[in-house]
């Protein structure tokens, strides 16, 4: 039995001791996977704060918004950090501009 346990474990070092080539080629399919991700991934993501980043600095007074609550209406008002929305005549609220989630096309309200 131990002449046998003997065999399997030489075997195991004598594999190991070989080149470095066998550790860069075991890396490979972790860089190719985290290219994938990045591709897939990470770069539309950046893609889409940066449009929503242009988008929340470019409202303007007469906008027809919805925010990330789903709440749809037209800017009033437009302040550093909140804009106001009528939402229904004589009823407006107060919400930041980083919570607008999408402009809608004029004549949606």
């Amino acid at each position: 039995m131990n002449e046998l346990l003997g065999l399997f474990i030489s075997d195991a070092v004598a594999q190991t001791g070989g080149g470095g080539q066998g550790s860069f080629l075991s890396l490979l399919p972790m860089v190719a996977l985290f290219v994938i991700f990045y591709f897939l991934l990470i770069r539309p993501q950046q893609k889409r704060q940066k449009e929503h980043k242009n988008m929340v600095a470019g409202l303007a007074k007469g906008d027809e918004v919805v925010t990330m609550g789903g709440v749809l209406g037209k800017i009033t008002s437009v302040d550093e950090n909140f804009v106001t929305l009528q939402i229904a005549k004589d009823t407006e609220i107060k919400v930041q501009r980083v919570a607008v989630q999408a402009m809608m096309p004029k004549g949606t309200v």
